[in-house]
Order: structure tokens, then sequence, then C-alpha cells
């Protein structure tokens, strides 16, 4: 802005050129409208001026987007700035590098599954502040680790930071740098290296490589051909070319740097790379070739123990010359040493075909390839083994590539199991509401029938025993559903030890007298929110199991402990688990004298159906229904075997971690006694059911009860009879899940009308799942199947309760 002074001058200047003026002009209105024009250009100059300087104005100035760049760039991590419409603020070099200028957060390079995740994303961080994806791929299959966070002024930015996850298997080539240390050391080892595509053009070299084929250390030889650097002689020995003959013959080495187990390279999916070693014989031309050969072997061998990858190479008659620790401990013989032939490591059926495979390349010319087998420690599992023929070392060699894939091995082994206990879940739980349905048809049949049939009818035993065999089908659909963590659960916070002291005298019962049964409690035990009727059942489970174990084995003696134990959060970091996440843990531990588990049974202990015991004696559903009420309750559980010193396994032992409640123990409300005439005295109900069995049960049973019923078979019946306004109903008794309009929809415009209308839905599925899926207040629950006399009752508590909060 102009100084003051400079401003007062001016229009000091301006008055007196007015007058002047005035006086030549004779005319006073000339005069003012010079004055005026003036003043609108001072003002303009001064507001010029303002927006000029919007920090002299008192403006906040606005943001150099450039300090920001300098200060996000970060090597490895790919981070950007977006605005609240999603565009593109700033970015760093990694950023632009991997996705491009024009790709702005959430829009980035995926497919459809990555974007609608990476979309999600966004809408959780502009809500919650913070989120983060643990795994997304890219369109190039590249896979990131994704977290964004709102910041700004006014919280109108999103901080996106993405880290790129390594492909399994890729870590050891890309330790390969051999413009780094790992080059420095081959050269001081009189090996140079260099990396060649498959029509053999430099990608990388070594400074050693390119002082003695350039004669400058810092030479750029990529995108030159390999073998112009190179001369042979007669005898076929090799040479820098730039050395001639009187530089030492070198060993040359084709290790194909391809991941056995997708046969991409770190170049491309498209273009092979290999690792060429020149190893200095140590030798000149007068020696003779069987010298230079073994200065190469041990050269070659000194190298092979130091590279990330499983490497071994043998003789043109497939007998093993040298293999490092990474091969050992990808064939399982670490610290046991190497056998004879390579057709020792592989199963029965693949000796041949690796035995041709290895006398194939060891015939002199260069090649390479890859067989696939399987290995006698992990016959279940085929491996690629690479192949490739050696040349320079006087006889034919052929060099052999495994990488160690136990841990990936592993890893997958995992996925597939979680996968398919998801499967069969979705599945179990998907047939057991099905088969509530029809269960409750059955029941509510039999309790009308026994309404009028005595003790003593001919009929009556009959329909009693259907009743019982209707009531265990659905105990094993709530088995079902326990395994499939859709079961209704009704959770209290409680202390352990109470739940084990309430089930404890029914265990030993159980366990008869040649079982000796022990219980030890820790002190400080946090509390934990389970149901405790289905933690009691995951008790009774885990001991039953360990008993059958026990009896098992012949005389049937043996001790049964059981054990709690508190768990701190630094303790569980110290396991290094990677399925437990760190936090306070009130654990039960279950361990027999059984003998243990075999390793095969281990992995699918916890499948529905699975038993090791004889046709018609186990159902296999008690470890699989302690395993649904573990995790639906937020707990973990693992199975393990107890060993001696020998390492022998003598019994088995069952973990379940329970999460530490925090926050304050909610106070037990008084049960307070129903009287009959409190829910007896009749009303009018909306029955709303798509299933004609159960529609016709549940309208028979009320109607007995004294409730004036209107049955509807759809979502969009229940609601016309509401809006039609000629019936006035007390209560709206609903299923969840039908055809058209379902049951949480029809509630929702009833409620629009009637507000304060109680609904009870009845259902198979979870009661916790409804609540939060359908998310509605002021609901009542029953699960499916229910008898005449539980739908009775529960239709009766739910209108006592709603006329007592009416007043009336």
């Amino acid at each position: 802005m102009p100084p003051a002074s400079l401003l007062a001058g001016l229009g000091g200047g301006v008055i007196a050129s007015a007058l002047v003026l005035w006086f030549a002009t004779g005319s006073g209105i000339v005069a003012l409208a010079f004055v005026l024009a003036a003043g609108v250009l001072l003002g303009g100059v001064v507001l010029l001026d303002r927006v000029r300087s919007p920090a002299e104005a008192g403006s906040p100035a606005a943001p150099d987007w450039s300090v920001t760049v300098a200060a996000i760039e970060r090597a490895g991590e790919a981070i950007a700035i977006t605005d609240r419409a999603n565009r593109m603020v700033c970015a760093n070099l990694f950023f632009l590098d991997s996705f491009g200028a024009n790709a702005a957060p959430p829009a980035l390079p995926m497919g459809r599954e990555g974007l609608e995740a990476v979309t999600l994303l966004a809408r959780s961080a502009w809500r919650d502040g913070t989120a983060q994806l643990d795994e997304v791929e890219a369109s190039d299959e590249t896979r990131w680790q994704i977290a964004a966070t709102r910041a700004g002024r006014g919280d109108d930015h999103l901080i996106w930071r993405l880290k790129p996850i390594a492909r399994p298997g890729g870590e050891s080539l890309q330790a390969l740098d051999l413009a780094g240390p790992f080059g420095r050391m081959l050269s001081r080892a009189g090996i140079e290296s260099a990396i060649t595509t498959a029509d053999g053009v430099i990608r990388a070299v070594s400074a050693g490589f390119a002082e003695r084929a350039a004669g400058d250390e810092r030479a750029s030889l990529v995108g030159q051909d390999f073998v112009s650097f190179l001369r042979s002689d007669e005898r076929d020995r090799i040479f820098f070319a730039r050395e001639g003959r009187g530089g030492t013959p070198q060993t040359l080495v084709d290790v194909p740097l391809v991941n056995p187990e997708d046969r991409v390279t770190p170049a491309g999916p498209d273009e092979a790379t290999s690792l060429m070693l020149l190893i200095d014989s140590g030798v000149g031309i007068g020696s003779g070739w069987d010298g230079a050969s073994q200065a190469g072997v041990a050269q070659l061998d000194a190298l092979l123990a130091q590279l990330p990858l499983g490497l071994a190479m043998t003789d043109r008659d497939g007998r093993f010359l040298f293999a490092n620790e990474a091969f050992l401990r990808s064939v399982g013989r670490e610290g046991r040493g190497l056998p004879a032939f390579p057709t020792d490591l592989v199963t029965r059926e693949d000796k041949a075909p690796l035995s041709d495979a290895v006398r194939r390349h060891g015939r002199g010319p260069a090649t390479s390839g890859d067989v696939a087998v399987r290995l006698t420690n992990a016959p279940e599992e085929p491996v690629s083994l690479g192949l490739a023929g050696v040349r320079g070392l006087g006889e034919a060699a052929v060099l052999l590539s495994l990488a160690d894939t136990s841990q990936e091995n592993q890893l997958r082994r995992q996925v597939a199991q979680a996968t398919k206990m998801q499967a069969v879940g979705q599945l179990a739980g998907g047939v057991a509401h099905d088969f509530n349905n029809v269960l409750t048809a059955i029941i509510g049949t039999c309790d009308l029938m026994l309404l009028r049939h005595i003790p003593g009818d001919s009929d009556y035993d009959d329909i009693q025993q259907i009743r019982a065999n209707s009531n265990r089908a659905a105990s094993l659909t709530r088995q079902l559903l326990a395994f499939s963590r859709q079961q209704t659960l009704r959770p209290e916070i409680i202390q352990l030890p109470d739940v084990v002291s309430e089930v404890s005298p029914l265990i030993k019962r159980l366990l008869g007298e040649k079982i000796t049964y022990y219980v030890q409690h820790d002190r400080n035990l946090g509390p934990v929110r389970a149901d405790p009727q289905q933690l009691e059942q995951v008790i009774m489970n885990l001991a039953v199991n360990a008993r059958d174990a026990i009896q098992s084995r012949g005389q049937g003696v043996g001790r049964i402990s059981l054990f709690t134990r508190s768990l701190q959060a630094k303790q569980v970091m110290q396991l290094g688990s990677e399925v437990l996440p760190a936090a306070d843990y009130t654990v039960l531990i279950v361990q027999d004298t059984g003998g243990g588990i075999p390793p095969h049974v281990l992995p699918k202990l916890f499948e529905p159906f699975f038993t090791t015991k004889e046709q018609g004696k186990g159902t296999g559903l008690g470890l699989s229904t302690a395993y649904g009420i573990v995790k639906q309750s937020g707990g973990f559980i693992f199975a393990d075997n107890i060993t001696d010193k020998s390492g022998h396994p003598v019994g088995a032992r069952f973990t379940v971690y329970f999460p530490v409640h925090r926050g304050e123990v909610p106070k037990r409300r008084p049960v307070q006694e129903i009287a009959s005439s409190d829910w007896s005295a009749g009303g009018k109900v909306l029955l709303v059911e798509d299933e004609d069995m159960v529609r016709t049960v549940a309208e028979r049973a009320l109607t007995r009860a004294g409730y004036e019923v209107t049955p509807c078979a759809n979502g969009e019946e229940g609601l016309a009879a509401i809006l039609e306004g000629t019936t006035q109903f007390d209560l709206v008794v609903s299923d969840v899940v039908m055809p058209g309009m379902d049951g949480p929809a029809m509630v929702r415009a009833i409620r629009a009308k009637l507000p304060k209308i109680p609904v009870l839905f009845m259902s198979g599925y979870a009661e916790e799942q409804l609540r939060r899926d359908i998310d509605i207040p002021d609901m009542h629950f029953i699960a499916k199947p229910f008898s005449v006399a539980a739908i009775g009752d529960k239709v009766g508590a739910v209108l006592r309760e709603a006329r007592a909060e009416a007043g009336g």
C-alpha cells in the first residue's frame, strides 16, 4: 500500500490543479469533474495495491505448495495432497513416477475393486479423520498400502501416503545391487558382474566390470551388447576384450533372475534378465585348464554362499558339487548337508523327469529352464526348480536355483483355509436360516396338537417324539449358526472364573473317576464381554473333546487342566503373532494328556463335520461351534500340542484369548415377574410373514393366546393394512427377510405414520447382526425356531412393556 505521506501529497496536487483549472476556464463544474476523476484514479491505485499485496492488507498469505512438495519428498513412499473436490494439490516425485500427474486419489489406475476400495477409504477419511487399506492392487499388478489423513486449517485437504508392497519372492532379486556394496564385494573376490536382458543388452554392471571392460569404473555401459566386451580363443577360453590374451581367463556363469513362483523378472513380465558372473580364474595362459576350473569352482562356491537365492551346482553326471545355505533351507536339509544326487531330494514320481532335465542341461551349451518337482520334505507343495547350463568350468555343469518359499506356502495355506472356512460358514448360516423356518412350523404344529391330546392318548407319545427330534435338529442349526458367527448372542460383562465355576460340576460328572480335573486361576483378571451361556458351551466342548482324546488311548486315565491367565499388551507384542493384535487379554487354556493332535489334523480341526471318531460317534460340530462362538465374541482360539523333552507330543492344548473389556460394568436390572394378567389382556397384532407354514402356526398360537391377529404374506400387504386405518394395531410382528419389501423397510414406513408402535422381529439370523444392519430404535427380537408358548410369552412381554411406557 502507498505511504500515507505520498497519498496526502497526491491529494494536495489534485486540489491545486483543480483551482488552476477553475481560474483558467472560469467553470466550477469542469474543476469539480476533474477532482472526481482524480479521486477515482487514486482509489483504483489503492485498491489494486491491496489486491496485489493481500498480506499487507491483513489477509492470510496464499500457501506456497513448493515448500510442501519439498517437505514430502521421501524415498519409497508416494505422497499426494488433494482438496475437497478430489483435485490434486501437490505430490512428490515418487507418486508422479508411479501414477502420473493426472491420477488424483482416489481416481488411481486400478481395477474396479481397487477403485471401490480407495473411494470408500476416502469417504472414511473425510468422516473419521484417518483411514487405511492394508493392501490394494494397481492395474500394473503392483500392490500398495494406502493411508489417508484429513488435514488443513479447515480440514479441507487429504494427505495420501502410498507404500509399495514387495511381491513374494521379489526381495531376493532386489538385493542384487551391482552398483552398491554387493557389486564391490564381488569385485574384491575377483568376480565381475552384470545384469543383461534376454537379448544380451546390458542393464547394469558393477564398477569393477566397467573398469576392466572400458577402462573407467564410472563408464556407462547400459544399452550396449554384453558380448562386445569379451573375446574367446581357440580353446573357448573367455577374456575381457580390452585386456586381450594378456589378461586372465574368465569363467562365465549365467544365472537367470527369475522368480520360481510366477516367472516375473525385475525388468518386467515379458523381458527375462540374467546375472552374468565373470569369475577370474587367477591363472594365465600357460597354466592347465584344470587349474582354472578348480579355482573357478572355489570362487563360485564362495560367491553362492553369499547370495540370497537358493543355488546349487552339479556336474554333468548329476552329482552335487556344492550348495549354499539358502538352497539347503529350501529343501529342508539345513544342518544335514546334501545327498549325492538332486533326485534324492524329490518324490519317487519326479525322480526321472529331474534326472532327464539335469542331463539335458549338462551337455555343454548354455541353456536354462525349469521343472516342477515335489520335494520329499513337502510333497503336497510343488515347487519350480530352475536349471541352467554353465560354461567356462572345463567340464559342463548345471546350476540349480530354488527360492525358499516355506513362509509363502504357509501363508498361502492359511489364506486358503480362511477362505474355505468363510465359505463354509456362509453356506452353513444360509442353510440353518432356511431350516429354522421349517422347524418353526414343525415345533409349532406339535405344540398345537399337544393341546388337544393328553398323556395316554395313542398319538401323544408320537407327537412328543416328533417335537423332541425337532428340538434336536434346532440344536444342530444353532451349532451351525455358531460356527458361521450368526448365532444370537446376549453378551454380558463377566469374569471368566465365574463361568468356569458354574460349569465345573457338570464337567466333573462327564469326565468320570479315571480323569483328573484341575483348575487354576490367575490373579487380576480383566472382565470380558461374552454370552455366559455360550461361553459355558465353549468350555464344555473343549473339555469333552479332551475327555474323548484321553479315552481313545485305551486305559482312559489322564488329566485335564483348565487355567485362566492375564496377558498384557506388551507380552502379546513379544509373542510376535501376526494374527493376535496387541491388546490386553484374559486367556482360557484347556490342555489334556491325550497324546496330542496329529499334524495333518491340525489345519482341519475347526472345520464343521470334521471328526476323527468312528462313524456314528460324533457330529464334528463341537470344536467348530467353539470356534464360531469365540470369533463372534471378538476372541481368538488356537490349538497346538504339548511336547516332552524329546519333542514327542503328549497332549493337546487349546488357548482362547478374550479382549479385556474397558469401561464401566453395567449393573444388572432386577428381573421382574410378569403376571399373567399383564400380558394376556389381549390386543390387535399385525403379523407379517412370507412363509405360509410359519405364518399359520404363529397366527394360531397368538389367536389361542387371546390376541386379534391380522396376517399378511409380505411387506406391501402389511403396510397397506396400516395405511387403511380401519384397525388400530397394538403391535407389529414381522419377519426380517422377505421378497419385495422386507421387514425393516416396512417398519420404517409404518413408523413414519405411527412412530410409537412397538415392533417384534422374528428371524433365524443373529440378533446382534440384525440390530447392526436394521438400525431401528425400540425393536424387539425372537429367534426362530420358537414354540407356541415362546411367541405368546414374547408378544405379551412386549405389549406389557409398551403399555408401561405409555402410562397405562
